[in-house]
């Protein structure tokens, strides 16, 4: 059987979950995740993870932050004027925005905190510093 390799294209099913056992995701009622080992689609631990696996293989990985989504970095919390949102929004914390970056690509901005002229926004992922255990089975390998 082979194994996979960088460059191949795969199928896994996941289940992803914290330390605390909460799964924050899975694709075991859907289709199977589809990716390119090596492409940077996924984040690194992943990568090596699947790498090595020969199709219906199944394994436990924990993964620490630092080859998820890194760590949290507090300088991504920052403050914005509110004369700076769209004309009419109205923050609460816990809302979701989405910010053009300047090499185009979309952020993900969490509200985390609501003042008179400002809002507190952190551009962290939702999953930053955070270990993560993933329950990977290869489906197949193209």
């Amino acid at each position: 059987m082979s194994q996979a390799k960088q460059g191949n294209n795969v199928k896994v099913h996941y289940t992803g979950k914290l330390t605390n056992e909460n799964v924050f995701d899975s694709s075991r009622e859907r289709e199977p995740l589809a990716f390119t080992i090596g492409a940077g689609q996924m984040i690194p631990g992943f990568d090596a993870a699947v790498n090595g696996m020969t199709v219906g293989d199944q394994k436990q990985v924990t993964i620490p932050a630092e080859e998820a989504y890194g760590l949290r970095k507090e300088e991504a919390v920052f403050n914005l004027p509110k004369t700076q949102l769209p004309e009419g929004m109205e923050p609460q914390v816990g809302m979701q925005l989405q910010a053009s970056r300047e090499d185009g690509q979309t952020q993900a901005l969490l509200v985390v905190g609501v003042e008179d002229t400002e809002v507190i926004l952190d551009a962290n992922h939702p999953l930053a510093g955070e270990d993560l255990i993933f329950d990977i089975e290869l489906i197949s390998i193209e």
